[in-house]
C-alpha cells in the first residue's frame, strides 16, 4: 500500500512561555521550515480573576488590558527570539479566553494542518482543576496535534 505524502501548509504553535511550549515552538518552526509552511504562534491568556489580591480593589480596565497585553508580548517575544524562521512566513497571535477552547477555535478558523504544543505548561493546581490544556487539545482539536515533551 502506498501512503500519501503529508505536507502541512499551516503549522500552529501554542505557547505560554513555559519551557515545554518553547521546545514545542522550536519543533513547529522546524516542521514549518522543512515543509515551507506558514507558522503561526499563538498565546492565549486567561483573564485572571482576583489577580489584584485578597481585599484589594479591582484594577481599572486600562490597567488590566495593559497587564495582559504586556504579558502576551513578553511570551511571544520570548518564543520567537530564538526560532529559525528564515524563509518562512511567521504570524503571531494574541488572544484572551480559555486557552484550550480558544486554540481549538483558532485552528479551525485558520484551517491548521498541525498544532504543536508542549506537554506541560500549567501549574499542578490548574491541571488538577481544569485538566491539561495539551490533553484537551489532543482530544478536541480538528487537526493533528503534536505534543512535545
Amino acid at each position: 500500500m502506498e501512503w500519501p505524502e503529508w505536507s502541512p501548509d499551516v503549522v500552529v504553535a501554542a505557547t505560554d512561555g513555559s519551557d515545554g511550549s518553547l521546545r514545542a515552538a522550536h519543533v513547529a518552526a522546524s516542521i514549518a521550515k522543512n515543509n515551507n509552511s506558514k507558522l503561526i504562534i499563538i498565546t492565549v491568556v486567561r483573564p485572571p480573576e482576583g489577580w489584584w489580591g485578597i481585599g484589594g480593589a479591582p484594577p481599572t480596565a486600562t490597567a488590566l488590558a495593559k497587564a495582559l497585553d504586556d504579558a502576551q508580548h513578553g511570551v511571544l517575544d520570548l518564543t520567537v527570539k530564538d526560532l529559525d524562521t528564515e524563509g518562512i512566513e511567521v504570524q503571531t497571535v494574541e488572544e484572551l479566553g480559555d486557552p484550550a477552547a480558544t486554540i481549538i477555535g483558532f485552528c479551525s478558523e485558520v484551517e491548521a494542518d498541525l498544532l504543536v504544543v508542549g506537554k506541560r505548561g500549567a501549574g499542578l493546581i490548574e491541571r488538577f482543576v481544569m485538566g491539561s490544556v495539551a490533553d484537551r487539545l489532543s482530544h478536541y482539536a480538528h487537526c493533528p496535534v503534536l505534543v512535545v515533551p
